[in-house]
Order: structure tokens, then C-alpha cells, then sequence
């Protein structure tokens, strides 16, 4: 296939709606930073569950025909003008409700009962006490810790409402319809702060809602090896593998369904991680014998990156080259149609790319490195209707190993960006050993798991050192490891002492050139997790 007989544009994905499951939770967003995090509570049931924005029209629901509806938090207040609402018409459709934070006060005060700023705020952990007995607690004990954050609460509950749970400063905790399967929660369940959260978003979806609990890999597989079946026909796949966590899933996934029909693409642009290029190999084109591609272009890519130093830059350049050697590469393969990536439910949701989902676009959709649309394949995004935790776990029923499943995220330019300063082929190599160094003493320890993000980043400082009896004057490098739950925020994670001795040792006394260890001790915000 040449690049002129290719397709003239880029066609955008479809929504495979034919392989969602039946059983159906909505998750209305009021603009709450926790919203996604609801989602992802509700599909911990088993339970499939759709962020959408909160105006959607009643139509679009009934069509959608959900099993119950859940009211997102959110920063306004509801007796504010121009207040996000939802379509009042939902509190008549006779589906359970759920709302939570801001989404219990709009659903009381659509009902009857008024709500004004409350005479003490509530920020944090709050003790609750149950005050009457409701399936919705099913499991949970008198008294547990809730995550409390709001201003407003519901001042007085009326004829419409029973209280299900109080705090010292909230009667109105946890509230109940008389008649109607309403339900509203002054609290937050979804976050990891309140006790037994989990156990009520169950009893919601599943005792309250009916749920049976139909979502899981093992059904998701099924369905997505159908759809994608019948949608590829006769015609090739090309898959761009990066060796990360979510191209690795799609190709395991694609070779599920389409078997010899999936060419896949792994360039080796010299940025990578030791013994990266190595594993592709190993576990695609020898373990799942699939059609694999390795374009080594490191020279290519390490010419151009010649003693540049802005990282904006290099990221331009990388990209372009990319692209190039791709397209090359792509025009290579006969009877290719489709384009996979992995794009993921969040990306889909950031990007304003579901129409149902929230309006507000945090970040521009991407494509797999890039790729523009003059390639002119039609995409395949297996992956956009999961979370992460899920991409994981489908890697795991699909049989990748688990020193793969949970890489941890490594930056599309690669070592080009923890390259702080010019590149050049020798300042990578001392940098891909430490960074090796770092990882390996981190599995040791058992702490691999327990951070999200760890790398060695090399400095373009060099200081006095003694090493024997001679004085040196070399590199720097800085240890980075955070904690965190999105990416969106992180905190630094306190890496005991002893290991940090190791692993400074380690480095100093093999990696040649180097003759400083620091440890980076900031969050973000202020700092971002990469250092370019």
C-alpha cells in the first residue's frame, strides 16, 4: 500500500455500542474533580457505569435506558444563578437516584426541601452515625468515618425526606425518599477517606438498582473480539507499540481477535530504557508471534537531536521524525486499513470526544505519536471505554506478564527529556544505566509497586568530587518517585534511607561519569512529575 492510494483523511473512531453490556449506571457530572472517580467505584462492582454531562436530555437517557442515575459533587451552590441543573424530568422516570455532595442538595431542593449555607462547613474526616435503618447501609456499622466538603447543606427536609445518617454538624447526612427511589449522600463515597464507600455504592447498584454485575474483562474480551471481528473483515491492523502499558493491552487484544491480520510497529528511536527494545521483541514477535515491525532508527533520531537542549524543541523533533519513519514503515504492509491506539476513557472524556460525556474540554485528543491525518487509516480505540485500573486488568486476563502490566508511565520522548541539556548517544547510556539502578533497587525493596512514577533524571551540573585519590569533576543525577492517584496532582514518596544509600552507592561506584546523587523532594503542583 503506498501513501497514495491511502484513504484522503483520518477517520475518527466508533463507539462500539453494540459490545457494552446492558446493565447501565450514569454518572451525571456537576463538575466535581471526583466524578471519573465515581465511575471507576461503580465498575469496582462490576458494574458498568458512563460519565455524562449533566444537561443531557431526558430523550438521550430514556434511550439509554440506565439502571440508575448518580448525581455528581460539584463546586456551585444550587440557589446560585446559572447553577448547572440537570433536565428536572429525570426525578420523574422512576429510576433510582444516588446524589452525592451537591448533587444530594439539587435533588432535595428539586423535591421540596430547601438549601442555604450551613452555619458550620464541613472539610475532611467527619464522624457519622446511622439514625434509621436503610438497604443502602446493608453491611455497614453504626458509626464510620466519612470524607465531608461543603458549605451548603439541605436546612430542613419537609414531608418529602426521611434522614438515614448525621454528623455533629449535618442532620441531614444521608437522606431517603418517602415514595421514591431517591437517595442523597452529603459525603463523598467515592473517595478512599470514607469507610465502607465502597460497600454503599454496591448496595446502591446492586440492591437498589438491580444490578446483577455483568461488567468484567473476561465479558468485555468476549464482546470486543466479536465487534472487532466483524468491523476488520478481511483487511490488516497496524498497531503502534511503545512497549507502554496501553499499546501493549490493544495489541495482546487485537491478536485475540484477528490473529495474523495485526502488523504491529515498534520503532526503536535510541530514548529508550534498558533492555526496552529487547522485551518487545521478546514478547511480540517471539511469545505472541505477531507480525512485528522493529524499524531501528536510532541514528536517525540521535543525528537530528544533536546538541539541542530545549526540550520543546526536542519534543518537535522527535515527533517529526516519528512520524516519518512510521509512515515509511506503514507504507510497507499490504491491505492496511485501521490504525489502533490506546486511548482510554479519560482521554475520551478530557477531550470532549463522547458526545453524552461532559462539555468541557481539559486537553486536545492525540493520536498514536502523533500521526497526522494525511495517513488516512480508520482508527480502532479498543481501549476508550475503560480506566486504567481496568487496562491493567484486561492485560492481565489477555496473559501479559506482570512486569509489564504495571510499568510504570514513561514520557513519549523518552530518555530525551530526562536528558536535561544536550544529547548526545554517551550522556543516554549514563543515564539509561542509573535509571536502571533506580528501578531494580525499587523492586528489591518491595517499593516498585508503591509509587506510581520513578526514574533517574541526568543533570547538566557537574561538582567537585573524590573518588580514591583523585579528583573528579562529574555529572549529576536526581532520583524522582511520586505517589499518586491521577497524575493530575503527586506528592513526593519518602524513599527510606537505606535504599536511597543503595541506590546512590550503586550509582556512584558502576555508572562511569557521574559522582552525585540527589533526591527530589518536591509535589506537584508547584513542580510537574517529569523534569522537561
Amino acid at each position: 500500500m503506498t501513501h497514495e492510494t491511502m484513504t484522503p483523511s483520518l477517520k475518527p473512531a466508533q463507539s462500539l455500542e453494540a459490545g457494552r453490556p446492558h446493565e447501565l449506571v450514569l454518572v451525571m457530572d456537576f463538575g466535581s474533580q471526583t466524578a471519573q472517580l465515581i465511575a471507576r467505584r461503580v465498575r469496582e462492582q462490576n458494574v458498568y457505569c458512563q460519565l455524562v454531562r449533566h444537561d443531557l436530555a431526558i430523550e438521550r437517557i430514556r434511550q439509554l435506558n440506565p439502571k440508575g442515575i448518580i448525581l455528581s459533587g460539584g463546586p456551585a451552590s444550587v440557589y446560585e444563578t446559572g447553577a448547572p441543573l440537570p433536565d428536572p424530568a429525570i426525578f420523574e422516570l422512576g429510576v433510582p437516584i444516588l446524589g452525592i455532595c451537591y448533587g444530594m442538595q439539587l435533588a432535595c431542593r428539586a423535591l421540596g426541601s430547601p438549601v442555604s449555607p450551613g452555619q458550620v462547613r464541613e472539610f475532611g474526616k467527619t464522624p457519622c452515625c446511622l439514625v434509621t435503618a436503610n438497604p443502602l447501609f446493608a453491611g455497614v456499622p453504626q458509626e464510620f468515618t466519612v470524607w465531608m466538603s461543603h458549605g451548603d447543606q439541605v436546612q430542613n427536609l419537609g414531608d418529602q425526606f426521611t434522614a438515614l445518617a448525621a454528623t455533629e454538624d449535618c442532620p441531614f447526612a444521608a437522606v431517603k425518599h418517602h415514595t421514591r427511589p431517591i437517595y442523597g449522600l452529603q459525603f463523598h463515597p467515592e473517595v478512599t477517606h470514607t469507610e465502607h464507600g465502597g460497600k454503599l455504592l454496591g448496595s446502591f447498584v446492586k440492591t437498589i438498582c438491580g444490578c446483577r454485575g455483568d461488567w468484567s474483562m473476561s465479558s468485555f474480551i468476549e464482546r470486543q473480539v466479536v465487534d472487532l471481528r466483524a468491523r476488520v473483515g478481511t483487511s490488516r491492523v497496524i498497531c503502534g507499540l511503545s512497549g507502554g502499558v496501553d499499546s501493549s493491552v490493544v495489541a495482546a487484544l487485537l491478536y485475540r481477535a484477528i490473529g495474523s491480520q495485526l502488523s504491529c510497529i515498534f520503532v526503536d528511536n535510541g530514548l529508550l530504557r534498558s533492555g526496552e527494545a529487547e522485551a518487545v521483541r521478546t514478547r511480540f514477535g517471539d511469545h505472541f508471534q505477531v507480525d512485528l515491525h522493529v524499524v531501528d532508527a536510532r541514528e536517525q533520531f540521535l543525528r537530528e537531536l544533536a546538541d539541542v537542549a530545549d526540550p520543546q524543541q526536542k519534543r518537535k523533533i522527535i515527533g517529526r521524525v516519528f512520524i516519518d519513519v512510521f509512515r515509511k514503515e506503514a507504507e510497507s504492509i499490504p491491505d492496511a486499513r485501521f490504525l489502533a491506539q490506546g486511548t482510554l476513557y479519560p482521554d475520551v472524556i478530557e477531550s470532549g470526544a463522547d458526545p453524552d460525556g461532559p462539555a468541557a474540554t481539559i486537553k486536545a485528543h492525540h493520536n498514536v505519536g502523533g500521526l497526522p491525518a494525511e495517513l488516512g487509516f480508520e482508527l480502532i480505540e479498543p481501549l476508550r471505554d475503560l480506566f486504567k485500573d481496568e487496562v491493567r486488568a484486561l492485560g492481565l486476563e489477555l496473559g501479559l506478564p506482570d512486569a509489564m502490566i504495571w510499568r510504570h508511565p514513561f514520557p513519549g520522548p523518552g530518555l530525551a527529556v530526562r536528558c536535561l541539556g544536550a544529547i548526545c548517544p554517551a550522556r543516554l547510556e549514563t543515564l539509561r544505566q542509573a535509571d536502571a539502578i533506580v528501578i531494580d533497587e525499587l523492586r528489591k525493596s518491595g517499593l516498585y509497586r508503591k509509587v506510581q512514577q520513578a526514574f533517574a533524571v541526568l543533570l547538566p551540573v557537574q561538582s567537585v568530587g573524590v573518588m580514591g585519590d583523585f579528583r573528579t569533576y562529574d555529572d549529576t543525577v536526581a532520583v524522582r518517585a511520586v505517589q499518586t492517584e491521577d497524575f493530575m496532582t503527586a506528592d513526593w514518596y519518602p524513599i527510606p534511607y537505606d535504599v536511597l544509600q543503595r541506590i546512590s552507592t550503586r550509582i556512584t561506584n558502576t555508572v562511569r561519569g557521574v559522582n552525585r546523587v540527589v533526591y527530589d523532594i518536591s509535589s506537584k503542583p508547584p513542580s510537574t512529575i517529569e523534569w522537561e
